[in-house]
């Protein structure tokens, strides 16, 4: 098993009475049935329906003082905090950036359990392993508890971008994506049979009517990494921009209909002059053009 701090995530705790019914009325999951040891990926959304912020969501127990941790990224912690405090009003809840003394600590290929800290599978995703809400002073105790090998967040990275998994701020713009063109509908962070929460009738209209247009997709390169943030490009037209790359694997933001006009006619699709190739990552269910391969 492999352990990694991950640099760029924050902790923000959200406690009171009213906690859980308050976080359920914003959040795009269901918090009413969370318990401790499980957790939700979910986000809180504008009035739009774009994401602000995703994040993760564990449960305390109460034996460990309960309340709700929220595995957020780091430079959002604030902003998140902030936000939360807006919606308050007289909600009897407290909401704190703990970034200062808490880290996150990704575990993957293995298994193994810790008491050190708040641990948690990853609820996208299987296969993306473990996480730990921890003091980072006390990752080695962790990794050992684990029988894990410290390795760098890069490593983490690596493994991420392999299994198709989008992260914010690099793979997608906060404040101008929608949950669908980010996956989240199908990595479990959009609870369609729950009651409202910010921005639910514009992420409801979109599933129900299918309109979802651009999606964040796997892709495969060879050579150098394509760089984040450099458009897409069939031929004189951009069909997308490209995120995170490592290893021979990326994530780009593409418009569907685009790409499949591209793959129809025969069109490379080419950053900055290095050709990429999409593919449907087995744990998607969305519709892909033909030309679209799966994964291998």
């Amino acid at each position: 098993m492999k352990v990694a701090l991950l640099p760029d995530r924050g902790v923000v705790k959200v406690a009171g009475e009213d906690a859980r019914a308050f976080l359920h009325g914003l959040l795009s999951a269901n918090i009413l049935t969370l318990v401790p040891g499980a957790a939700r990926f979910c986000a809180l959304l504008s009035p739009q329906g774009k994401i602000f912020v995703d994040f993760i969501i564990a449960e305390a127990p109460a034996r460990e003082g309960g309340g709700f941790f929220l595995d957020a990224p780091a430079d959002l912690a604030n902003p998140l905090v902030d936000k939360l405090n807006l919606y308050k009003l007289r909600s009897r809840v407290v909401v704190e950036n703990l970034s200062e003394v808490l880290g996150v600590l990704a575990g993957w290929d293995g298994a193994g359990t810790t008491a050190i800290g708040l641990s948690y599978p990853d609820p996208r995703l299987t296969a993306l392993g473990l996480r730990v809400m921890l003091p980072p002073h006390r990752a080695a105790d962790a990794a050992a508890e684990l029988g894990a090998v410290c390795v760098e967040a890069g490593e983490y990275d690596t493994h991420r971008i392999a299994l198709g998994i989008p992260r914010g701020g690099v793979d997608f713009k906060y404040g101008d994506a929608f949950p669908h063109e980010t996956d989240m509908d199908q990595l479990g962070g959009v609870d369609f049979a729950k009651g409202c929460y910010v921005g639910q009738e514009v992420v409801s209209r979109m599933e129900h009517r299918h309109i979802a247009r651009t999606r964040v997709l796997p892709i495969r390169y060879q050579g150098s990494a394509p760089q984040a943030g450099e458009p897409i490009m069939s031929g004189q037209r951009q069909i997308g921009t490209m995120g995170s790359a490592s290893a021979g694997h990326g994530l780009a933001l593409l418009r569907i209909d685009r790409m499949a006009d591209a793959l129809r006619e025969g069109e490379p699709l080419l950053v900055a002059g290095i050709a990429i190739e999409p593919f449907k990552p087995d744990w998607a269910h969305f519709a892909v053009p033909e030309t679209v391969k799966a994964a291998e």
